[in-house]
């Protein structure tokens, strides 16, 4: 007879040890009386060399620590795994040379507790890592991609950050504000259509760019309109088309977001998203971040400043976008189903084009890049009363993000 065993709130791997070590099954968490006994190397941990034959401690992937044992290299099966510990090695030591890279003698036959303990937690960060991407793409409803890189620290995914799609209202504020018509049109791009009704141009162009100037809201069809999926006047709601990385910087402004595709000039690349406050409740979280010197505070002031969005928990790949005095993403207001002009949506659309493996960044204060003109609306995050020096390292940078 099969036993089972009863899911509780720990982790799945703490879950599936302990299913092992007590010889139970749990179909829910992959635990099977097919796979109870497997054994499948997770990352190694330590090495040694006896008697002239090397030796790796293995950690088993579902086994507790305390299950992990030495295996001759021989019997290892695992290249991928074997070239991550050498490179965690030697990632290891230069950083103790300061930057040399050293090569380790022949006739060293153990490795220093140091050495062992870093790659110990290189292969614990990756495995928390890839978890998190997994869960990153399984959350989003977006075609690009999401991937996750840290080749700088050994800083391991945020604790207290939640990813949503769209405005998460804070309790008391309502984002339901249906548009009440929508278009008939055959042809969205020539006919009269939603931005007409609006008394606004119509965003893009053929080739589904924006070519209108910052501080012009957007107005794309809505939910009540005719056309289809893909009219070409539904860009924003389609989501993130490209392949996005979330990596570690290495001049201290701990995550950004880069590209792993060329993306074209003025081409939608993203929205922000986050928790939607009122500005009373801004103010007061303001000066929250302001002492952590961080900023996640951005005002909703297309014809008011009653609300504001606070993406410092909840939000999606915007969240780890960094600030630059030079950007190459450029904010939009958006309407589309909610068309309520103190809650748009906030659009990010490249400036340029930006070339795969280059960084995404948005000016905070919404200057350099396709400046707004000093009578137009002023979209800049909350304002702080504690002044947070800028890293983003432009040729033209202010000093400050505020």
């Amino acid at each position: 007879m099969m036993t089972w065993c009863v899911p509780c709130l720990v982790s799945l791997d703490t879950l599936q040890e302990l299913c092992r070590k007590e010889k139970l099954t749990c179909k829910s968490i992959g635990i099977t009386k097919r796979n109870l006994n497997n054994y499948e190397v997770e990352y190694l941990c330590d090495y040694k060399v006896v008697k002239d034959m090397e030796y790796y401690l293995v950690k088993w992937k579902g086994w507790p620590d305390s299950t992990n044992t030495w295996e001759p290299l021989q019997n290892l099966k695992c290249p991928l795994l074997l070239q991550q510990f050498s490179n965690d090695k030697h990632n290891y030591l230069s950083q103790v040379k300061k930057g040399k890279a050293i090569t380790p003698k022949d006739n060293n036959k153990t490795l220093k507790p140091a050495i062992a303990e870093y790659i110990v937690k290189k292969a614990k960060q990756r495995i928390a890592l890839q978890r998190w991407q997994d869960e990153l793409n399984r959350r989003k409803n977006h075609k690009g991609m999401i991937f996750v890189e840290n080749t700088v620290d050994l800083e391991g995914p945020p604790s207290d950050f939640y990813y949503i799609n769209e405005y998460k209202p804070a309790p008391g504020i309502s984002l339901v504000n249906e548009a009440t018509f929508g278009c008939s049109c055959t042809d969205c791009f020539f006919q009269k259509c939603c931005p007409a009704e609006a008394g606004v141009l119509l965003a893009y162009n053929k080739n589904q760019q924006i070519k209108i100037p910052p501080g012009t809201p957007i107005y794309e069809c809505n939910s009540r309109c005719q056309c289809g999926p893909d009219c070409p006047n539904r860009i924003v709601q389609k989501g993130t088309q490209y392949s996005l990385c979330i990596f570690r910087t290495s001049n201290g402004r701990g995550w950004g977001v880069k590209t792993l595709v060329k993306i074209k000039r003025m081409s939608f690349v993203m929205e922000y998203v986050g928790e939607v406050i009122t500005s009373e409740e801004a103010e007061r979280r303001g000066q929250f971040y302001d002492n952590k010197g961080i900023t996640y505070l951005f005002d909703l002031d297309y014809e008011s400043d009653e609300f504001t969005v606070d993406a410092a928990r909840y939000g999606n790949v915007s969240h780890f976008v960094n600030h630059s005095c030079d950007p190459n993403l450029q904010v939009f207001n958006v309407f589309i189903d909610n068309l309520d002009t103190r809650l748009p949506r906030i659009a990010l659309f490249s400036t340029r084009t930006i070339n795969a493996g280059e960084e995404l960044t948005f000016d905070y204060q919404m200057k350099g890049s396709g400046d707004i003109s000093s009578d137009s609306i002023d979209h800049s995050p909350a304002k702080k009363r504690v002044r947070t020096v800028c890293k983003c390292g432009a040729v033209t940078c202010r000093g400050y993000l505020n």
